[in-house]
């Protein structure tokens, strides 16, 4: 069956799990902890997942627009979309199955209705797989680092951190390390 006939009528399900879990420390000292997953399944074994609503992990999150509806998760220390699964021919085909986990430390410097200031320091794992049945929440891609988060009522939340990302990526030698990332708009999650 050819592409046009094969995705004629897209049939496809989705779930995503998302948690999070604030805990101060002390004074305002505040433990973040998030869990995010994301399957993608089909209906008909024939056709098999559709080439839309994939997941695209790794990065600052806010590498674009694409006419796919693709979902773009960061994973701070690791290049833009460098955790996705890719075809034979190296090209991203996006993921089916995902995780990602983060701690995150988080300590006001200002707390003032006209800007809100504080850093923080992260923990960060997780990876993308083609399917669900290639599925595994322990094999993971693990990162850390440190940021700043500035809320400004004109501009919104601006943010720059500084990702490590421990792991090596097999055939992108460069796409792991250390790397900075900025986020506009939204935090990074």
């Amino acid at each position: 069956m050819d592409q046009g006939e094969r995705f004629r009528w897209l049939e496809y399900h989705k779930w995503r799990f998302n948690t999070s879990w604030y805990t101060t420390l002390a004074g305002n000292l505040v433990l973040t902890t998030r869990t995010r997953m994301g399957f993608l399944g089909y209906f008909n074994r024939e056709i098999g997942l559709p080439p839309f609503e994939r997941f695209y992990l790794g990065g600052d999150g806010i590498s674009g627009w694409e006419i796919d509806g693709r979902e773009i998760i960061a994973l701070r220390g690791y290049a833009n979309f460098s955790l996705t699964p890719t075809d034979r021919q190296g090209n991203e085909i996006g993921g089916g199955a995902f995780t990602k986990y983060t701690m995150e430390i988080r300590y006001p410097i200002v707390l003032s209705p006209m800007s809100t200031i504080y850093a923080l320091g992260f923990l960060e794992g997780g990876n993308a797989w083609r399917s669900i049945q290639e599925f595994n929440p322990f094999d993971i891609k693990r990162s850390a680092g440190v940021g700043l988060r500035i809320f400004l009522p004109m501009f919104g939340l601006l943010g720059i951190d500084y990702g490590y990302g421990f792991d090596s990526i097999p055939g992108r030698p460069d796409d792991s390390g250390g790397r900075f990332h900025f986020s506009i708009g939204r935090a990074i999650d």
